[in-house]
């Protein structure tokens, strides 16, 4: 079944602008195009490109990293929310995932959580971001 971009992208769990490079990189077959020019993806060759060991583009091959963060003490309940909020979200899409968490003004980056995603992205450690 050919699709187009939007719904390739939705299908892998990544944002268009990632499906679009990994199809400039020819890391993801284009299967066609629209009257209009747009490009189609078989979802069959997708979801093979998924469960190829060899596929170097998974975002599976890296864990996915929820962050969540207050200003202050006093909310400390939204804290809460905030993170069940990211689990159910997470692991409803069956994703294996990490909830990193802070309390803190954002008007300084001395936060722990912070500065660990802020490291992990800069690696290329996370596979998928979350934020709320």
């Amino acid at each position: 079944m050919k699709v187009r971009l939007t719904q390739a992208a939705k299908q892998l769990g990544v944002h268009p602008d990632t499906l679009r490079r990994w199809a400039n990189a020819d890391k993801i077959k284009v299967a066609g195009t629209t009257p209009g020019g747009q490009r189609l993806f078989d979802l069959n060759e997708i979801a093979q490109a998924i469960k190829s060991p060899t596929n170097r583009i998974l975002v599976q091959d890296k864990p996915t990293v929820a962050y969540a963060r207050v200003s202050s003490h006093d909310q400390k309940d939204d804290l809460k929310r905030q993170v069940e909020c990211l689990q159910l979200y997470c692991s409803s899409q069956g994703w294996n995932f990490e909830v990193i968490e802070d309390l803190g003004s954002g008007m300084n980056y001395n936060k722990k959580g912070l500065k660990k995603l802020i490291k992990s992205l800069c690696n290329q450690e996370i596979g998928r971001l979350v934020i709320t």
